[in-house]
């Protein structure tokens, strides 16, 4: 499936806590800074489907695990994230995603996008729409 990146990121340990890098403007998938904003999801919670028609995602998980759902009308990838599983997801414009907590405590992710939130810019369907077992 086009349309989607993972990219592994630095995590630095430190006993004080560990550092964990988001993304810089020389990453692969940046696309210019609009705005960035932290979603909770809880444990076995399900968010989506969204299908951005301008925004580009970038998905960093930084607390719990959060597993992706990505769409693009014929096939499906899974992608969990999560501080042991550290990277982060590109998704471009026109692809559906859902996500998922998929761990025991609230997970909570970041978002950095190429443009500030607009809701006329993006598509909603219930989550019964598309046939995917969570």
């Amino acid at each position: 499936m086009d349309g989607f990146r993972v990219t592994p990121e630095r995590r630095i340990d430190n006993p004080r806590g560990d550092i964990l890098h988001a993304m810089k403007a020389s990453s692969p998938g940046f696309a210019g800074f609009g705005e960035a904003y932290f979603s909770m999801v809880n444990p076995g919670d399900v968010k989506g489907w969204k299908r951005h028609n301008r925004m580009t995602l970038n998905l960093i998980v930084p607390v719990g695990q959060v597993r992706f759902v990505l769409h693009d009308e014929k096939d499906f990838e899974t992608i969990l994230l999560g501080p042991s599983d550290y990277g982060r997801l590109t998704v471009q414009p026109g692809l559906w995603m859902a996500f998922q907590g998929a761990a025991a405590s609230p997970s909570m992710l970041l978002n950095i996008a190429d443009i500030e939130h607009d809701p006329a810019e993006a598509d909603s369907v219930a989550l019964d729409h598309f046939r995917f077992d969570w």
